[in-house]
């Protein structure tokens, strides 16, 4: 009974070096991920919910000092780079506590946010063109993460387990929602986030 997966858009062509980067470097992080965690989704979610809240407080941030400079209009993007951070947050958040963290995994939280954080500003300033794609990728990755997560709860491998009360509130569950429910409405949110940050991408190729 696995839903489909939503606006399952085709994955976006490698085009250039910018785009071969972003693709590539994301198949490496996948590789650590899926070798470091070997199906652990709710621990797997904690550690890369917080890396994914990074790039939308960087980029607002940056695109708002260079508002500033420029004196000109963002055209809504600070915003919306800003909601991507808090909504990603909010994942981690509701990850927490589904899976309960080791004090390994937590340090490795600290590490991982450290290193992620600067290498994403600096990639930010040289090419946020690349930047952005590179986001979009992380987030076509997530889509089928979680797609499998859902595979996984309705075959049986992982209990459905009640939906913590901070998901319900946050996307207005029912109140005997389940960790499957809170899968679904995650799922559709990196999905918005895969089909924002590609389409920043076009936008500063065809500005460029």
């Amino acid at each position: 009974m696995s839903d489909a997966t939503p606006s399952q858009a085709p994955h976006h062509a490698q085009t250039d070096l910018s785009d071969r980067f972003a693709w590539r470097t994301t198949r490496v992080l996948r590789f650590l991920a899926d070798t470091f965690f070997a199906g652990r989704y709710g621990n797997r979610a904690v550690v890369l919910e917080t890396v994914a809240a990074v790039p939308g407080m960087v980029g607002g941030a940056l695109i708002h000092l260079k508002s500033l400079r420029s004196m000109k209009n963002d055209e809504g993007w600070i915003r919306q780079l800003l909601d991507e951070a808090e909504n990603e947050r909010m994942h981690l958040m509701t990850f927490v506590q589904i899976a309960q963290p080791s004090r390994l995994e937590r340090w490795m939280i600290m590490l991982a946010q450290g290193i992620f954080y600067n290498l994403f500003f600096l990639l930010y300033l040289v090419s946020s063109r690349t930047a952005h794609r590179l986001v979009g990728y992380f987030e076509e990755e997530a889509v089928y993460s979680y797609t499998e997560y859902l595979a996984g709860i309705d075959s049986g491998v992982y209990e459905n387990v009640p939906a913590p009360q901070i998901a319900i509130d946050y996307w207005k569950l029912a109140p005997d929602a389940r960790l499957r429910d809170v899968i679904v409405v995650v799922r559709d949110d990196e999905a918005g986030h895969r089909d924002l940050n590609h389409a920043f991408a076009d936008q500063l190729t065809a500005t460029a």
